[in-house]
């Protein structure tokens, strides 16, 4: 009897361990499909939206190079997340008063090294804006791309000019997102072409909640979603994976928080350290 009953200890013992097996399994292959969105490039490390910081986040495992654009007084689409010239250069202003000659005179890295000095370069002072345009020259056709367009009301054909340049550069639209606050604008880029991915971006000040009739909507152009993390919670991201959306949560910049978000199962998040995301992914 006894030994029928070490037996069956020692199956219960290796199912448990199968099992848990199976489960430490499922839980690598959830975190290594998550993706890796560079925001602003490896922004953590370097001056934000300059090829050094794009070419940093691809270093560090980064799965997309993620641009925001402003458009300049000329027409020309340019790597910058604010409107105004003062946070990311030594120039002043608005981006819409000044030509790309201008703006292609500042200084887009000497801000980083007085703000992070723990992070400083030598190389990072007097690092230009770049134009989007340099930046599919730079990385080329084939990388993954995830673009924003900023406050495009501001900027009259943006949809068009982004189109444009992808077409001319023969970006892989497959590895192509376009991700906007603005559905109008979303709208715009599915009506000149539908085969482009599309991100609605969300922002809330308080418990995110997203309604049935919030998703269908969603649904009719995008293929996802990306809110701020901060005010999510399970029940949400389940209600939008479940409804066969993405769900790219911004900013997350510590391990605890994006383990967490991961258990909670979004299909990817922004993060200006790529490299602790990977570190998360790869379990350590």
């Amino acid at each position: 009897m006894k030994k029928k009953w070490m037996s069956a200890l020692g199956a219960l013992v290796i199912g448990i361990g199968i099992v848990a097996g199976g489960e430490t399994s499922m839980a690598k292959e959830k975190h290594k499909d998550i993706v890796n969105v560079s925001h602003r490039g490896a922004s953590g490390y370097a001056p934000e939206h300059t090829i050094l910081s794009y070419e940093m986040g691809e270093k560090m495992h980064g799965d997309y190079i993620e641009v925001d654009l402003q458009m300049t007084k000329d027409g020309k689409l340019i790597a910058m997340h604010d409107e105004k010239l003062d946070r990311t250069t030594n120039g002043t202003g608005l981006v819409k008063d000044y030509t790309l000659e201008q703006i292609k005179q500042l200084d887009a890295g000497t801000w980083f090294n007085e703000k992070y000095p723990q992070y400083a370069k030598p190389e990072y002072v007097g690092v230009q804006v770049p134009t989007l345009e340099e930046v599919f020259k730079k990385f080329g056709k084939n990388k993954s791309y995830y673009i924003e367009t900023k406050s495009p009301e501001v900027y009259p054909g943006m949809e068009e000019e982004l189109l444009r340049l992808v077409n001319k550069y023969d970006i892989n639209k497959r590895a192509l997102l376009v991700q906007s606050f603005s559905d109008e604008s979303l709208l715009k880029m599915n009506s000149l072409d539908p085969s482009i991915k599309l991100i609605q971006l969300l922002s809330y000040k308080s418990n995110a909640s997203i309604t049935e009739e919030d998703i269908a909507k969603i649904k009719q152009y995008a293929v996802g979603v990306g809110p701020n993390y901060t005010y999510l919670n399970p029940e949400y991201v389940q209600k939008v994976v479940n409804s066969g959306l993405d769900i790219h949560p911004y900013t997350v910049n510590d391990k605890e928080t994006m383990q967490k978000l991961i258990d909670w199962g979004v299909t990817g998040m922004f993060t200006n350290f790529p490299d602790l995301l990977h570190e998360v992914k790869k379990g350590k």
